[in-house]
């Protein structure tokens, strides 16, 4: 990469890169690793960890060109902070586990210019996800309702509100309060909202794909369409 960014001698396209310019790319790679393991293709994981390598090493490599910082002390940071973050390991705390984790992660926070509950959740995240991340924050606090029960009336509390908004903006502000709901309820589950979601993306794309190869299928009306989702649906379950 040092080669690649050599202001002589080097690729014209990556010499001309910046963090923000490279960063859709780090997202990116990410979300391929993620597909990868989805596919349970290891041959297509072993090259898509490869490919995100590349970005750490990328963003690394400008920011030891601006005097910020170099790969090893990245490496290092990391090392330092799993060692921190696990003292039942490395060190001489008796026990550990994720409740210890979380503690010593708040720690950290509690020193930082962000004292809040909710400091250092990234804006880049998917919406899902970070709504996720917003509503178990604030739970650590005793922010929370005590069952599925809450989450669910919400739920039906913000539809109600969305069928009577009057104009577009309010409908848009509507729609969000009933996402974020159904995100908390997805909490309650145990289950992962933005990994329900590609899931049911998952399943869409498939069933579409098989009835639009149906003749005519453009010129089909809507209730023979539906039929034919209905047998495809049947045929996957």
């Amino acid at each position: 990469m040092a080669r690649l960014r050599d202001p002589d001698r080097g690729c014209e396209w990556d010499r001309a890169q910046s963090f923000a310019t490279i960063a859709p790319y780090t997202v990116e790679e990410a979300y391929e690793v993620a597909d990868a393991i989805d596919r349970d293709d290891m041959m297509a994981l072993r090259d898509e960890l490869g490919d995100l390598q590349l970005q750490v090493v990328f963003h690394a490599q400008m920011a030891s060109e601006a005097g910020h910082f170099s790969l090893a002390d990245v490496l290092n940071g990391i090392c330092d902070k799993m060692e921190r973050r696990h003292p039942h390991i490395f060190g001489s705390a008796p026990d550990g586990g994720h409740h210890l984790w979380e503690k010593i992660k708040a720690e950290e926070r509690s020193g930082g210019s962000d004292p809040s509950a909710l400091a250092g959740i990234a804006l880049a995240l998917p919406a899902l996800e970070r709504a996720a991340k917003l509503q178990k924050r604030a739970a650590r606090t005793g922010f929370d309702w005590p069952d599925a029960s809450g989450p669910k009336a919400k739920i039906a509390e913000e539809l109600a509100e969305l069928e009577a908004a009057a104009d577009e903006a309010h409908r848009e502000e509507e729609l969000g309060d009933l996402l974020f709901a159904v995100v908390n309820l997805a909490r309650f589950l145990r289950i992962a909202p933005e990994e329900a979601l590609r899931k049911a993306n998952a399943k869409f794309e498939r069933r579409f794909r098989q009835i639009e190869q149906a003749p005519g299928f453009a010129d089909l009306g809507l209730d023979e369409k539906e039929a034919l989702w209905a047998a495809a649906k049947a045929q996957s379950d």
